[in-house]
This record gives C-alpha cells, sequence and structure tokens, in this order.
C-alpha cells in the first residue's frame, strides 16, 4: 500500500527533515539514508517502523541542513589519494588519456568527513521525529484503504447479485433437464419409457448437475469477506478467501450446463479479478 509522511524539527544548529515513502510489497523491506553522524539512531528508528508500519518496501530520509551550530566538512585525503590511484591505474589499463579527475573525485562517496558530536538527547529526537513520520504514513495509508474498501465491495455487491440471479434461473433449470433427458429417452424407447430407468437416470443428472450446495458456500465466503475486510491485518486473509470464492464460482460455471447461468459466471469472474487487483494493494 502507498503512503508518504514527513515531520521536521530544529535540533541546535540543524533542521533535520524526515520523509518517509511507502510502497506495496509481500514483506517488510526498509532502505535508510541518514548522515554517518546519526548511526545511533539507527536500531532506534528500524524498531519504529517495524512496529508502525507492516509491510511494504519503505524508503526513510534523514536530511540534515547545517547552519552556523553545525560541524566543519573537511576531504578525507587518503581516501581521496586511493580514489585517485585507482583511477588512474585503471584509465591506464584501458588507454584512456582523457580523464578530468577532480570532477570524478568530487562525485565519489565519503569524500567528505564532518567533525559532529551527536548527544544522546539528539539521537531520541531524531527516533522521536521518525516514528511522527511514520504515524503520518499510517494515517495515509487509512484513508486510501477506506477508499479501496468502498471499491472492493462494489465488486463484491455484483458478485453476490449475480449469485442470487443465478439461483432465480436454477429454480426454472431442474425442469428443463428433466424435460430433455425424458424426450432422448423417449427417440431410444419409441416413446415406451421405462419409469424405473428413467428415475434412475433423472436422479444421477439431478445429482450431477446440483449447485445449491456451491451456491451456499459461495455465499457463506462472500458474507466473511465482508466481515473480515475492516479487520486490521486482513490482506493475506481476504486472499485466502478470495480463492474460496473462485473456486465456487468455476465449479457453478462447469456443472451448471446453461447458457444463462454461464454468462453469469462469466460476469462473476471478471469482478472477482478486480478484487484480486485491489487486494494487492491491501496490507
Amino acid at each position: 500500500m502507498t503512503g508518504f509522511g514527513s515531520a521536521s524539527i530544529r535540533l541546535g544548529g540543524k533542521k533535520v527533515d524526515i520523509e518517509i515513502r511507502s510502497l506495496n510489497s509481500k514483506q517488510q523491506d526498509i532502505n535508510l539514508r541518514m548522515p554517518f553522524f546519526y548511526t545511533k539512531a539507527e536500531p532506534g528508528i528500524r524498531s519504529a517502523i517495524a512496529e508502525l508500519l507492516d509491510r511494504g518496501k519503505i524508503d526513510i530520509s534523514v536530511n540534515v541542513s547545517t547552519g552556523k551550530g553545525g560541524g566543519v566538512a573537511s576531504l578525507n585525503k587518503e581516501l581521496a589519494r586511493h580514489y585517485y590511484n585507482e583511477i588512474k591505474s585503471f584509465a591506464k589499463e584501458i588507454n584512456e588519456k582523457n580523464v578530468e579527475y577532480m570532477p570524478l573525485l568530487l562525485r565519489l562517496p565519503d569524500l567528505f568527513k564532518t567533525e559532529e558530536t551527536v548527544k544522546e538527547a539528539e539521537v531520541e529526537a531524531v527516533v522521536s521525529l521518525v516514528r511522527k513520520a511514520a504515524q503520518s504514513v499510517v494515517k495515509f495509508r487509512q484513508a486510501e484503504g477506506k477508499e479501496l474498501a468502498k471499491d472492493i465491495m462494489l465488486h463484491l455487491s455484483v458478485i453476490e447479485k449475480r449469485t442470487l440471479e443465478i439461483e432465480k434461473l436454477d429454480i426454472e433449470r431442474i425442469p428443463r433437464v428433466k424435460e430433455k433427458l425424458k424426450a432422448k429417452i423417449s427417440e431410444g424407447t419409441n416413446g415406451q419409457i421405462d419409469m424405473n430407468r428413467f428415475e434412475q437416470e433423472l436422479i444421477y443428472y439431478i445429482e450431477k448437475f446440483d449447485i445449491n450446495e456451491e451456491k451456499a458456500r459461495l455465499k457463506t465466503h462472500c458474507a466473511y469477506f465482508r466481515q473480515n475486510l475492516n479487520e486490521d491485518k486482513g490482506g493475506r486473509k481476504l486472499g485466502f478467501i478470495t480463492q474460496e470464492i473462485g473456486r465456487e464460482i468455476n465449479t457453478i460455471g462447469s456443472k451448471a450446463n446453461d447458457s444463462g447461468i454461464q454468462k453469469l459466471v462469466v460476469e462473476m469472474k471478471d469482478e472477482l479479478e478486480k478484487v484480486k487487483e485491489q487486494l494487492l494493494n491491501v496490507l
């Protein structure tokens, strides 16, 4: 499920901005970007995110703007020399003579270091700020979830409506099956029907074409889906219920042997696919 949250605070001579973005994912995947001097805050940040944001690909950015009270950046000369020698050696190896070293060096990571002393209180403040931003993501997700629920319920309502229509068609279907069967037996016996045989054949075909159990289970699954839709952490469970709904719809389609019911089954399958697509965005 998508989500966005942000929070800001001033800590001494710094302005700390937190941004959290989340995308849907089956697992919880946390990607954290922050200045090295806040390394002590990482365990607390990850713990807060794990507590508040269930699942998803979660990107967290901790950005710091330093004013007069901030640290002073200095060049890591030893690392710069190492980078330079490596690039120069590689350029010679591939016979590349037109290399502009300074622009390349300035873009390489960790070339500048900042002498920064971070107190425990500041670390706690950053963790608290991340928690605040994560709570904003939760609210964002909840708002999006309400809209998803409305759309999902519309598709489920269509399935339930088509189930009622199938019940009406099913009342007329069995008498038609009886008449067709009677006509076929009459053709083979020149109109002389063995009623015992007819009753046996009739029982066999009615059992074969009977969809009462499937209709009952389909109604139960739909009701159970509604019940679980508003529960917390129900995304996986709803997915399992849709599998059961799909199984009953498919069985009705295979057993009905009726063009009108088959048409309704196709519509129900289409609506169920739309539900499944939306469930991919539900936690």
